[in-house]
């Protein structure tokens, strides 16, 4: 999957902790963990978003894209 997820980085920013972050957010740790470790087939904007809420950042500072093949363009 060539979207990878930044929670990790946003939490030791923030020096907060995965279980708070879920609770803040509304979702369980496990489902949380899944998000995190890239493990998630999709996100709902309303997660994202609360994500976003807690985190105080954008979208694009929780998951950016890499290209697979490593080619340009």
């Amino acid at each position: 999957m060539p979207i990878t997820v930044d929670i990790d980085v946003m939490l030791a920013r923030r020096k907060m902790s995965v279980g708070e972050l879920a609770d803040r957010v509304g979702i369980t740790p496990a489902n949380l963990a899944v998000l995190k470790n890239g493990r998630a087939k999709a996100v709902r904007f309303a997660t994202l978003a609360a994500l976003c809420e807690v985190l105080e950042c954008q979208p694009g500072d929780l998951l950016r894209w890499e290209s697979g093949d490593g080619a340009a363009g």
